[in-house]
């Protein structure tokens, strides 16, 4: 089996069902936001407010294309879709799994996009990050889960569900998942 990476907004839950799939399907996990805080020694926030928006996006592109791993379920941080060389890397050996939440979920469930780490350049709003973040996603995203009106069981379940699909009718572009 190969990887499943999660890919989402931020609070889309990737980190949290990413432990729970992982868990059911008997893989390793990797959360890529941790991998960027070891490699730093440094909270996201502080990275992003030490190196800049650019900095931050060069250093997340270097771990992600760095990892190497096999029948992991990798949660990557919500601004990996920014970086084409780390989303390519990311899919040659896995299947990509979008989980989309709606603009007014990502609002109630976001209360400290700076304290969180979210990348907003500019300072664009949430809306604007949204529609920007939305089409990268679904570009990159070879399954898309929405989790609106979804429990976290519930999510991991419509997750394992449309892997499933996604295999049977040979969507996955050749890859074995």
């Amino acid at each position: 089996m190969k990887n499943i990476v999660l890919i989402g907004m931020p609070t889309s839950g990737k980190s949290t069902v990413g432990v729970i799939l992982a868990k059911l399907l008997g893989m390793d996990f990797l959360d890529t936001d941790l991998l960027i805080q070891r490699e730093t020694g440094m909270r996201l926030s502080a990275v992003i407010e030490a190196k800049g928006v650019e900095g931050f996006l060069q250093i997340e592109e270097a771990v992600c294309s760095a990892i190497r791993a096999e029948e992991t379920v990798i949660a990557t941080g919500g601004s990996v879709v920014y970086s084409r060389p780390a989303m390519e890397h990311l899919k040659e050996n896995g299947i990509t799994v979008y989980l989309r939440i709606s603009l007014p979920e990502l609002k109630k469930r976001l209360h400290d996009a700076k304290a969180r780490g979210v990348i907003l350049r500019n300072g664009k709003s949430i809306e604007e990050l949204y529609a920007e973040r939305e089409k990268l996603y679904s570009q990159y995203a070879d399954v898309t889960v929405p989790e609106e009106g979804l429990t976290l069981e519930e999510t991991v379940c419509a997750v394992r569900e449309r892997l499933s699909q996604t295999l049977a009718a040979g969507i996955d572009k050749g890859r074995a998942v």
